[in-house]
């Protein structure tokens, strides 16, 4: 795993919150694929980041999400996020993944048993979600 972020946290938290995605499996997948220009994905990352240390009193927080060829039961990303209330952290949290799920620069393929392979196209009730958080 190569971290992308990750701001100091503090001794004094007391809501720690924390996701870790996982590839899912299932009909004839035996592969996903990700790809990302680095620089491009850092910079986005490195923003929102930003953003979620502005809108909540946070501590510290840390995103870690892979790349590459992942199998199935695989880890893909990690977010966790710290702050005195747990409602910040755990809000914060759901902020951060709603958004690396559907608006982080990276690309997915899935790769089948049978050969077949094909682009991952964004999911309408990912890309609500995400719009739940603006205002």
């Amino acid at each position: 795993m190569v971290p992308i972020t990750v701001a100091a946290g503090a001794a004094a938290a007391a809501g720690v919150a924390s996701f870790t995605g996982v590839v899912r499996g299932g009909g004839g997948l035996v592969a996903l694929e990700l790809e990302h220009y680095p620089a491009m994905t850092q910079a986005q990352v490195d923003r929102i980041c930003d953003e979620a240390m502005a809108r909540w009193p946070l501590l510290g927080l840390s995103v870690i999400h892979r790349f590459g060829r992942l199998e199935p039961g695989a880890r893909i990303v990690f977010v966790g996020t710290a702050s005195r209330h747990r409602a910040a952290a755990l809000e914060s949290c759901a902020f951060l993944i709603d958004w690396l799920k559907s608006q982080a620069p990276f690309w997915k393929k899935e790769h089948f048993a049978d050969g077949a392979a094909g682009w991952v196209e964004a999911r309408a009730e990912d890309e609500a979600k995400a719009k739940g958080w603006i205002g």
